[in-house]
């Protein structure tokens, strides 16, 4: 491709050099330039981009994009007010504007983001649609799994995922979109057809700084990134946000509420047993029961919202119903780990205070319906080099909701784990709930699970999917449900299933 052909796919202030000059490749990290690549300079939190033009032309760049004059005779250079948005625009020009071939969704929120997405997909594919799935976890690509680096990857990684699922057939696309990613534009451009908001809660507040700019960042998915608003909002009118969010987009988009007993959709007899959730999902066109192998009220939060959403893209109550209950688990949410012991182990992502509430109040109802006295047992902590506002706030949850706490690492990142675990240390004392502190997870994953008796719940919390630590050390590999197993097969239990 010619560099002549993408010049007008974003405003362009300046061009130094020809514009014949052929593009092949498109980067913005100067190691994975080739020759003939447009080199685009992003200014990241840690890093600015035009700190490595000379070394992406030394490596065969042959076009330089740029928010400040750059003039080398070796390359063409482009000046632009934005490179973020630039990369965006060069990204879906490069390769033939995927995203409006596909009908796309997306996803946003506190909690409850990763679980909606997976839904949604299920529903869609009940109706026989072949999806796109990008998220904290993993990408889908029309059935090809891929690990996920970010939970939403820059605008030249979506766009290069869009082309391989429509050349694989694929008509849909769900997205989690970070409020990270909305502010970082990492999503500028892509004509969102259907968005959802699950809930607000405090987090990522060492980014945005306020409570009110974290939702800003939310909003900006209901006000379109570059793009008009999407067409359909789908709304959590229980969450004081998730009304603020009707108010405003009641005049831009069709807005679908949910909620838990009311709404559009919402939830009638339900049913949340040990092994699953049983509800009438009660819509604007009729009721139709429904059956999920995941339980807990959170997660009928969840098939709510995928629930209207997939509605919103013409899916049928009935496959909603088959979609709902082929979703067997979601990696590390509310992932058991089963080696034949007499008590439970979850394995869970949890992060904040609000997902440590509802899940170790899931842990209560889940031993009180197995008929059991048993106690819940957290393991917790909490990152490192994040919002420390948060760590006393999630050792209060942690208390409230257990018998007994195990506060430990969780991706330390570099900071020291003997700090981190001083901050969240009032919040668990101000509840009174005996705890220990054991700084190395595997050691307090040990301690709980031999603390553990019949009847008990085990909760290993923060981590979730993830198969590394991150320490000053740098990153090791470190599984949850892996060191469980292992643990728990050292303690003499062998058999090998999970959830």
């Amino acid at each position: 491709m010619q560099l002549k052909t993408l010049l007008s796919a974003t405003p362009v202030r300046q061009v130094f050099g020809p514009v014949d000059r052929p593009v092949e490749n498109i980067a913005y990290d100067s190691r994975r330039v080739q020759r003939h690549t447009m080199f685009v300079a992003l200014r990241g939190e840690k890093s600015d981009g035009h700190q490595f033009i000379g070394h992406a032309i030394d490596k065969g760049a042959s076009v330089i994009v740029a928010e400040r004059e750059q003039k080398d005779p070796r390359v063409t250079s482009l000046l632009v007010q934005n490179t973020r948005t630039a990369l965006a625009d060069f990204s879906a020009a490069f390769y033939g504007n995927p995203a409006r071939k596909l009908k796309l969704a997306a996803v946003t929120g506190t909690n409850g983001k990763t679980t909606t997405a997976f839904l949604l997909e299920a529903n869609l594919q009940a109706a026989g649609r072949k999806c796109v799935l990008i998220g904290t976890i993993e990408y889908h690509v029309a059935g090809r799994v891929i690990a996920a680096p970010h939970t939403t990857p820059e605008p030249l990684d979506i766009a290069r995922l869009f082309a391989e699922a429509l050349e694989a057939g694929a008509t849909e696309t769900v997205m989690e979109d970070s409020s990270h990613a909305l502010v970082q534009q990492r999503v500028y451009g892509i004509p969102y057809d259907v968005a959802i908001f699950t809930n607000l809660t405090r987090d990522h507040l060492d980014y945005h700084g306020t409570f009110d700019e974290y939702f800003a960042a939310k909003r900006m998915l209901f006000e379109g990134v570059g793009t008009d608003p999407p067409r359909v909002a789908v709304l959590n009118i229980d969450d004081e946000y998730g009304r603020e969010l009707v108010k405003f987009s009641k005049k831009r988009s069709r807005v679908i509420t949910y909620g838990l007993a009311q709404g559009d959709f919402h939830a009638e007899n339900a049913d949340i047993g040990p092994r699953g959730t049983r509800f009438d999902l009660v819509t604007p066109e009729r009721s139709v029961p429904l059956w999920s192998p995941l339980i807990g009220k959170v997660n009928v939060y969840n098939i709510l919202s995928a629930s209207a959403a997939a509605y919103a893209r013409g899916v049928s109550l009935d496959e909603i119903a088959r979609g709902v209950a082929a979703l067997q688990r979601v990696p590390g949410r509310f992932e058991r780990v089963d080696a034949g012991q007499p008590f439970t182990v979850v394995v869970d992502y949890a992060h904040t205070d609000d997902a440590l509430k509802n899940l170790t109040a899931l842990a209560r109802e889940f031993v009180k319906r197995a008929g059991s006295e048993g106690h819940v047992i957290t393991v917790f902590g909490c990152g490192g080099d994040r919002d420390k506002t948060k760590r006393p706030l999630m050792g209060e949850a942690a208390g409230r909701g257990s018998d007994f706490v195990v506060l430990t690492s969780d991706n330390p990142r570099s900071e020291d784990p003997l700090a981190i675990i001083a901050d969240a240390k009032p919040g668990i004392e101000k509840t009174g709930t005996a705890f220990t502190v054991e700084p190395d997870r595997r050691k307090a994953i040990d301690l709980a699970l031999h603390k553990a008796g019949p009847g008990d719940i085990v909760l290993l919390v923060g981590k979730g999917h993830e198969k590394t630590q991150t320490t000053r050390e740098g990153v090791a590999p470190f599984d949850d449900v892996e060191v469980a197993r292992s643990l728990l097969h050292e303690m003499g239990y062998t058999r090998v299933a999970s959830n």
